[in-house]
């Protein structure tokens, strides 16, 4: 094997390495919400897990990137530790399904029909769909033309590895080094350290079907690679579990263990057996079919030798993690993950999740303020500060976690998503600081023991239901991604801003008449600035939501559109939420 074909066939790994990449990382994409929501389906179902983590890894091409999404999940506290075995185990029988791709290289016909089969040869039509895909301006087709381009440069690795080592079958150098795999446990360790190396067993099992293709490989030789590159693949999991919590890291030892152990085992079964019957087959050449065959025949061997053990992989993870269990650890869990990145649509839909709780905790903690301003208590007063403290811990970490997300491949869907949210989380945030600044106001009221007249108390709950409301409008319509719910928002805001200016002018009015004093003014106007303010964090919020969706974010102008245009929706809220919200004569 001379210098040229050592070049080629390194750069074949690499064209092959990098489709692989890119094809499994426009599938995850691709996929969007799709795979959280499937994450979301988990139950205690150990056969219902199984499939589902044979469907991620099928839909994302990489067991190891469903592996490391699983210790982001449970590091997150998202997911249980007994959650994901299930999910681990099907994974292992998901990352089959490249192999069986790759197998079509083996295809050998005349007929240009069947010979199109061929991977090398349909993967360039598909470069050219993939190319038109991404010159357009549709931005799923975008990403599907990504996919394709990425399958095709795989598949021009294959063909330069193939292309490479053809010339090996001749040499008596390769037969002979060859002859060292026919040690099933050497062959193991190769086939592990291999994989660790280039972190891909479907890479891993693409260059083996490459090599197959000399016609020197017997089933001898690769069945114990086969076996060995499931160990290897591992060490993703293991690089990924460092720096976070106990059950996270228990994990990657579930994963470590379940490959491991199943290695072992079907090793020590299969020559047993052959011992006894002897597997004439194994002197027999293999082809990529045959590798394909043998990779999921051993994967679900494992499965099946493996599945009534669950509990005990759980329990052996906890012996080799000594530490807590489960929701004793709650508190190391961190909020959002980083490892979770690495799969846009899971990071996506968490954040949203944590989005939704911030709103909805922000709006409690002004019920609650409102509430202390008839009946204030210290207990309540403490609870709102550090809910409040709470909510500004949210902002911190949804902010910066956003951001380094916003740099990601996002779908178009989750791209909308995340501006929603970063538009959203500090106009959440200043609705919990108008909370505590009305907290102010209650405990000054109770203890200078002062109060405002009966007409100020009636106008006041005026205010405070209108305002009650379009905190539900709100947060129902973020929660929900409810559009039509939203344009609700702004009318009854502007109701809101009518009714703080009439209150003022109705107190103006009584201290001219000395039905009321200086002191419950400042009290008064404090009162109302906040409750306009938080109106209009809840018309930012709505705002967000309708025009995020259309593609464009200009604030000033849609509010000028709608409040100076002939918006007949607009005028009918308006005029609906004014006689609702409609002050004594």
């Amino acid at each position: 094997m001379g210098l040229i074909e050592i070049i080629t066939l390194i750069g074949g790994v690499a064209f092959f390495l990098y489709g692989m990449h890119v094809m499994s990382s426009g599938l995850a994409k691709l996929s969007g919400g799709k795979l959280e929501a499937t994450l979301r389906k988990m139950t205690s179902s150990l056969f219902k897990s199984i499939l589902l983590g044979a469907g991620i890894t099928v839909a994302i091409q990489s067991s190891s990137a469903t592996t490391v999404m699983l210790v982001g999940l449970v590091n997150s506290g998202i997911m249980r530790l007994e959650q994901t075995v299930g999910v681990i185990i099907g994974s292992n029988v998901g990352k089959t399904a490249t192999a069986w791709l790759l197998s079509l290289t083996g295809i050998k016909s005349e007929n240009v029909f069947i010979s199109l089969l061929k991977p090398e040869n349909f993967s360039l039509i598909l470069a050219v769909v993939g190319i038109i895909f991404i010159m357009g301006k549709n931005k799923r087709r975008k990403d599907l033309g990504t996919i394709l381009l990425g399958f095709a440069v795989l598949m021009s690795g294959m063909r330069l590895m193939s292309g490479s080592v053809s010339g090996l079958a001749s040499s008596d150098a390769f037969t002979e080094m060859l002859t060292m795999f026919k040690n099933p446990l050497l062959g193991v360790l190769v086939g592990a350290a291999f994989t660790g190396v280039i972190q891909s067993s479907a890479a891993s099992v693409g260059i083996l079907q490459a090599l197959s293709l000399t016609g020197d490989i017997t089933f001898e030789m690769a069945i114990p690679l086969i076996m060995g590159l499931n160990i290897g693949t591992c060490i993703t999991a293991v690089i990924s579990s460092i720096g976070v919590n106990r059950d996270a890291k228990r994990v990657a030892a579930v994963h470590v263990l379940f490959n491991v152990i199943g290695t072992a085992v079907v090793l020590a079964a299969f020559y047993a057996l052959h011992a006894v019957i002897d597997f004439s087959f194994l002197n027999k050449e293999i082809d990529p079919f045959g590798i394909a065959f043998c990779h999921t025949a051993f994967n679900i061997v494992t499965m099946l030798l493996l599945m009534p053990f669950a509990k005990q992989l759980v329990k052996l993870s906890r012996i080799i993690i000594k530490g807590k269990k489960g929701g004793e650890e709650a508190s190391e869990a961190i909020m959002l993950d980083e490892r979770l990145l690495q799969t846009p649509a899971v990071a996506v839909a968490e954040c949203r999740n944590y989005t939704v709780k911030m709103a909805k905790l922000a709006k409690e903690t002004i019920f609650d303020a409102i509430d202390t301003l008839s009946e204030y208590s210290k207990d309540k007063a403490e609870s709102i500060e550090e809910r409040e403290s709470e909510i500004d811990g949210y902002e911190d970490k949804l902010g910066t976690y956003l951001v380094k997300m916003s740099s990601s491949g996002l779908t178009q869907r989750d791209s909308h998503s995340v501006s929603k949210m970063l538009h959203s989380i500090s106009d959440f945030e200043r609705i919990s600081d108008h909370a505590v600044n009305i907290l102010r106001t209650a405990r000054e009221i109770y203890e200078k023991q002062v109060s405002f007249s009966a007409e100020a108390k009636k106008e006041l709950w005026v205010l405070i239901a209108a305002l009650k409301e379009i905190l539900n409008i709100t947060v129902t319509a973020f929660s929900e991604d409810d559009l039509e719910l939203a344009q609700k928002v702004e009318p009854l805001e502007q109701v809101i801003d009518n009714l703080t200016d009439e209150i003022k002018s109705r107190h103006i009015e009584r201290l001219r008449a000395g039905n009321c004093t200086i002191e419950m003014g400042f009290i008064l106007t404090d009162l109302t600035t906040d409750f306009e303010r938080v109106s209009d964090h809840c018309s930012n919020i709505a705002v967000a939501l309708i025009e995020v969706e259309e593609d464009v974010f200009n604030t000033h102008t849609y509010l000028n559109a709608v409040k100076t245009g002939n918006d007949e929706k607009f005028k009918n809220y308006y005029d609906a939420f004014s006689e609702e919200y409609k002050l004594a004569e």
